[in-house]
């Protein structure tokens, strides 16, 4: 019996511990790669918003250029879609309160306007906040960030995102 343990040809392959311990070692790393990849999307989907808000300001800034004001009555969301057609207005600030919103919403006076808009990721709602009045104490350009619209509009006293 030893002796035909000895002369039996040697079998190729892996073994079943083999096998096992490599499938184990792609686990971990699957564990350690995932979670990094996912916050690493709910960040860009984050500055992707910050971005589209910038972009959002940046027309408001030439429409009230043009017309010195910023008082929803003349600043149409078509006329700001016309100065900048990648986004998508509305002048309210609430539509950004429904899960999975990508418009970007809006109020404003004569002197300063708001606009709001939720992350793709769904957290969050960032706010960024423009107020001409030299004579107001938040005269400047402003950032804020909420749940909802109400909260970011509340928080938009910060000096960044």
């Amino acid at each position: 019996m030893l002796e035909a343990i000895r002369n039996r040809k040697k079998e190729d392959g892996f073994t079943l511990i083999e096998l096992m311990v490599v499938v184990l070692i792609i686990a971990i790393l699957v564990a350690i790669a995932v979670p990094t990849f996912l916050g690493a999307r709910g960040s860009s989907q984050d500055r992707a918003a910050q971005s589209d808000l910038r972009n959002a300001l940046s027309a408001a800034k030439l429409f009230y250029a043009d017309n010195e004001t910023y008082a929803e009555a003349s600043m149409t969301a078509s006329e700001l879609g016309d100065i900048e057609p990648s986004l998508v207005f509305s002048a309210t600030e609430t539509v950004v309160n429904t899960a999975g919103a990508t418009d970007v919403g809006y109020v404003g006076n004569a002197t300063d306007v708001t606009f709001v808009r939720r992350s793709a990721s769904g957290a969050v709602v960032f706010s960024i906040c423009d107020d001409t009045d030299p004579a107001s104490s938040t005269a400047g350009t402003h950032f804020g960030t909420g749940t909802d619209a109400a909260t970011a509009i509340a928080d938009c006293t910060n000096s960044g995102w």
